[in-house]
């Protein structure tokens, strides 16, 4: 029964049962139900956390926080808006205390491991074809250096919005109830993100 519990934000089908029926078992304190929302959610949320910090121990850090938030808080849990949002807004703001809290130090990593968002994709894809091709294979290697770069050169909430709008792919309006803000302002700070990246990344064009 495991995977009939697929999130929909991974393009799977939406679970048969209705998930505020699991909803409300759970702060009955049904515990199979709780299990069954975690195991729909869970890959979304590794994902999310490992895309906005780069680092496997923090993302792991943040999966295991926001579900333990989840469990000690969803009697709190009113339907005023979706299941989604709520978790996501864990999530995020998880990640955004450890972005703000971050020194400048770095390990590379998952820009190109990740198969999430179209940079990344084009980068893996291009890699792998560009064996031969050492020229290519220095550009793409720069490339993907470049947007690292720049993703880091975000501010904590810039990096959210543009992870949420391009590799989740979360409408800006669902964005702005995640981040307990505006459309308009998720929309600005959308735009000052891609601004940014568009930029730095002008004589790759």
């Amino acid at each position: 029964m495991t995977s009939q519990a697929t999130s929909d934000l991974d393009g799977g089908p939406v679970p048969r049962v209705d998930e505020a029926v699991l909803i409300r078992a759970a702060q009955r304190g049904d515990q199979d139900a709780f299990e069954q929302l975690v195991r729909a959610y869970d890959r979304s949320v590794l994902r999310l956390a490992l895309n906005l910090l780069r680092s496997p121990e923090d993302a792991y850090d943040v999966y295991q926080e926001a579900f333990l938030r989840v469990f000690k808080n969803l009697h709190t849990f009113r339907f005023d808006c979706s299941f989604h949002t709520w978790l996501y807004r864990i999530v995020t703001n998880l990640c955004l205390d450890h972005l703000r809290k971050r020194k400048v130090r770095r390990e590379e990593p998952s820009v190109i491991e990740t198969e999430e968002g179209l940079l990344d994709r084009t980068d893996s894809i291009q890699e792998e074809r560009a064996l031969g091709d050492p020229q290519r294979n220095l550009i793409n290697r720069e490339l993907g250096e470049r947007i690292e770069a720049v993703l880091r050169q975000l501010t904590a909430k810039e990096r959210i919005v543009f992870e949420l709008r391009h590799y989740q792919g979360l409408r800006l309006k669902a964005i702005g109830e995640v981040l307990g803000t505006s459309e308009e302002a998720a929309k600005t700070c959308l735009f000052r993100a891609t601004r940014k990246l568009r930029v730095a990344l002008e004589d790759f064009v």
